[in-house]
């Protein structure tokens, strides 16, 4: 009898583990959006402009998109475990901060760290989640993990709402505090411990900071194009400051004996096709809300409650899309999916590019977000997906630390372009209008960039052809 309930047991702890890990994540992406409802109240408290406001949004996603690649070397070398519940611990302490923040050097430097932490956490944990499960059940554990990804953004617009007009802005970041504590306490208990690793050599520290200053000047650049101009030298020098670094980047990894990033893998078409899907949804969703959250309360003068909760039907299309995703990937395929999820994505938001000021948002914005979010959430499964197919278990961590970069990434853009076209010169209808076409483009090229096929499970890795 015990032989029949031994592999029952440790099919439940691997569950358990799954939903402890998830949560983890969860907690990562609710703050890319949870701030945006709350950006009018924290302005007015810390008395912030908007490249200030930019920079509480994105300092965030920099740091989390710009380090993870060195997360997910961090994860394979020294184990992830002991990686996941560093970067927790990191993260629950710099959320304290942020919410305790008197001023806006110190809320900046909060989201840093949150970033920092982030970045350790989260390729550890998927790097968990694809050695931990295998065959048919590692394509259902890879669907709950995008889920959460397309959630996790809409719901967090939601509770910064209630939290903002509830108990204040500081407790959007209060909140992450007992939930990090009990994660603490809870995920040593569920995660296999960390097996001894080979040595892996020393880390590559500058090629993690040339790629991260590099995403920085980038988004320098694009925030100071809403104040001095696309073609002015304080927005091109950036520009080419963060070509430059790029450059640099590549040109180290190549000569390093332990690179931060095996550039070979960036010529694995699922590994680009997947990671370029995953930042283009994610730019369009993170655009989505900061622009919305903008809109309602700027232009419509709705209070923070309000707007989250207009967001909340957001947040169940996109929990549909990323359910109907995980079934239509294995059915229809990813190139079917990823061009039906960017097509719906685009008829969606294509109203909203002729939207006028007095428009009701109820009969206009939500049901308009609310299609283009079903689209972008079975996007996000088929992105993971497609990814990380045919990724052996000890490129776990690096894998899934190049899918979160461009997720992460693709935030960081968006938020900056999004900030300075609606908020500077270009208007609210034109930024719509860049994000639809997009999405459209998007859809067109998507046949083209995926490999054909549909995932097939085996009892190793999880894989696309």
């Amino acid at each position: 009898m015990s032989t029949d309930l031994a592999p029952a047991d440790v099919r439940a702890r691997r569950w358990t583990a799954l939903a402890l890990i998830c949560a983890a994540q969860f907690m990562l992406i609710l703050d890319v959006t949870v701030v945006n409802v709350a950006l009018p109240a924290v302005a007015a408290d810390l008395d912030l402009g908007r490249t200030a406001l930019t920079w509480v949004v994105t300092a965030y996603t920099l740091c989390f998109g710009g380090l993870m690649l060195l997360g997910g070397r961090l994860a394979d070398a020294l184990g992830a475990r002991r990686v996941l519940l560093t970067g927790l611990a990191l993260f629950t302490a710099a959320s304290l901060a942020c919410g305790l923040a008197p001023n806006a050097a110190v809320l900046l430097s909060g989201r840093v760290a949150q970033g920092i932490g982030a970045a350790l956490l989260s390729p550890a944990a998927l790097a968990l989640v694809t050695t931990t499960f295998h065959g048919p059940e590692r394509a259902k554990a890879l669907g709950v993990w995008a889920a959460i990804g397309g959630t996790g953004s809409a719901v967090g617009v939601l509770l910064g709402g209630a939290l903002t007009a509830g108990p204040g802005w500081p407790w959007i970041f209060y909140v992450n505090v007992p939930t990090g504590l009990a994660l603490l306490a809870a995920l040593p208990k569920a995660l296999p411990k960390d097996k001894p690793t080979a040595g892996t050599g020393p880390l590559d520290i500058p090629g993690a900071i040339l790629v991260t200053t590099a995403t920085g000047a980038l988004v320098y650049g694009l925030i100071r194009a809403g104040d001095s101009g696309w073609t002015s030298p304080a927005t091109l020098l950036p520009f080419l400051g963060a070509a430059a670094l790029y450059a640099a980047f590549a040109a180290a990894e190549r000569r390093t004996r332990t690179p931060l990033m095996d550039l070979r893998m960036l010529t694995r078409r699922p590994v680009v096709a997947g990671s370029l899907l995953m930042l283009v949804a994610t730019a369009l969703l993170i655009s989505f809300f900061f622009l919305g959250s903008m809109l309602l309360q700027r232009v419509h003068g709705l209070d923070a409650f309000r707007t989250g909760l207009l967001f909340l039907p957001v947040a169940l299309t996109t929990a549909i899309g990323a359910h109907l995703g995980s079934r239509l990937v294995t059915t229809a395929g990813p190139r079917a999916c990823a061009t039906g999820g960017m097509a719906l994505a685009a008829a969606g938001c294509l109203p909203l590019a002729f939207l006028t000021p007095t428009a009701d948002p109820w009969t206009t914005l939500l049901p308009s977000l609310a299609t283009a979010a079903l689209g972008l959430g079975a996007v996000f499964v088929t992105a993971t997906t497609t990814a990380l197919g045919l990724i052996p278990p000890h490129e776990a961590g690096l894998a899934s630390g190049i899918v979160n970069t461009f997720h992460e990434v693709g935030g960081t853009i968006g938020v900056a372009v999004t900030s300075t076209l609606a908020l500077g010169t270009a208007g609210f209808t034109t930024t719509f209008t860049l994000l639809t076409v997009t999405a459209t483009t998007a859809a067109l090229t998507a046949p083209l960039l995926i490999p054909p096929g549909r995932p097939r499970t085996t009892g190793g890795a999880h894989g696309v052809h």
